[in-house]
């Protein structure tokens, strides 16, 4: 039987970005670990994958003292459980996963590229992160963008050489379950529950955008232009995601905004994600850098309209007013004037919204991509 091991700096990404995937490779033959930091997560994630998790106190900021002591652990663990392959995700993870799958002698050691954090930095933490991640291609034998762009992206950059990269399938980590995200098979108190959060007024029309409450998501931009548009009184801005003011803090006043409109509505995270959708007009997504940002692919399910910058991974996803609508990143007059365009010409936007809907049903089912990720694992080992 072989053995394969994921690895992920926090929990909540084994949840959200891997989900299904080690219960897939369980039910397919194989001796699946989870490996990632503490969190309340895991009892969840270890019930629905099914599979072992062993913890490694890694942070997501840069700690050198920390890390090392993290490798340290994460070598012997490696090196008493012998796996076939690492794949590791999160840029933390994959830089003291590789390094220490290399020197336990793990002979496949697969790197997930899911956007570059350095891209959006300046100065010497630039250079740090920039060179942390050519020291994670380096150790890894694959390294898997999940978009094409980024693929391009990386090549130009030089961060890696073209014989260790491939993009699997049409792109994405995970694809997206089109069981769960699918109006035909919602939850009536769910879809209550969301409403009763946003509390919406009759005719309301509904902006949504999902994810941390962070700069690197265009949140700042978004509720600017929220606020200098002519639809304000006529719409609410759901922000569903929770703030992560250690990391990558917003600004005090926008904070304050997003806090005090009564036309602004801040939602915790919520597993039920597929129901705010589903109540909602647009799903507005003004990220400045992304991977493969799977909730583009879950508004697509829904056949909810998408407004998105114009970044990698986004770019791989929407195509200006053929899937959605595209605006220049950290543009915030564009995207007001894109807000306000959606609010008008609704039916135009469902029809882009029905031409996605089609495109994410053909290429990124998840089902597909378990299946694609489990034959390349079968190759490599049958290769190795």
């Amino acid at each position: 039987m072989p053995k394969l091991i994921r690895i992920t700096t926090v929990p909540v990404s084994l949840k959200l970005l891997l989900s299904g995937q080690m219960k897939y490779m369980k039910a397919a033959g194989w001796e699946v670990q989870m490996v990632s930091a503490d969190g309340k997560e895991i009892n969840e994630i270890v019930r629905k994958e099914g599979c072992e998790h062993f913890e490694i106190p890694f942070t997501r900021k840069i700690t050198p003292l920390h890390d090392l002591v993290c490798l340290w652990k994460l070598y012997k663990f490696l090196k008493e459980e012998k796996p076939d392959i690492v794949h590791t995700h999160t840029p933390k993870a994959g830089l003291l996963g590789m390094i220490a799958a290399k020197f336990a002698g793990v002979k496949i050691r697969i790197h997930t590229v899911a956007g570059l954090p350095y891209v959006v930095t300046k100065d010497n933490t630039r250079k740090l992160l920039e060179k942390a991640e050519k020291w994670t291609f380096n150790y890894a034998t694959h390294v898997w963008p999940n978009a094409n762009s980024l693929k391009g992206f990386m090549l130009k950059e030089k961060l890696v050489g073209s014989e260790k990269v491939e993009v699997l399938g049409h792109g994405s980590s995970n694809g997206v379950d089109l069981e769960r995200f699918n109006r035909d098979n919602l939850k009536e108190n769910h879809l209550v529950a969301a409403t009763m959060r946003v509390m919406p007024g009759e005719n309301d029309f509904i902006i949504l955008a999902i994810g941390r409450l962070v700069k690197d998501k265009g949140i700042q931009e978004l509720v600017e232009a929220f606020l200098k548009s002519k639809i304000i009184n006529q719409s609410k801005l759901v922000l569903l995601g929770d703030y992560e003011q250690d990391l990558n803090p917003i600004d005090d006043d926008v904070l304050r905004k997003i806090e005090d409109h009564p036309r602004i509505v801040q939602v915790s995270w919520s597993d039920h994600v597929e129901h705010y959708l589903a109540i909602s007009d647009v799903l507005v997504h003004a990220s400045h850098r992304e991977g493969f940002p799977n909730v583009l692919l879950e508004a697509g399910a829904m056949q909810v309209p998408v407004i998105c910058s114009d970044i990698m991974g986004n770019s791989d996803i929407v195509q200006n007013k053929k899937t959605g609508l595209v605006f220049p990143v950290k543009n915030v007059g564009i995207l007001k004037d894109a807000l306000e365009f959606a609010f008008v010409k609704r039916e135009t936007m469902q029809v882009l919204a029905d031409n996605l809907y089609k495109e994410v049903n053909q290429k990124y089912d998840r089902r597909k991509m378990h299946a694609l990720i489990l034959e390349k694992y079968r190759s490599l080992v049958d290769g190795s």
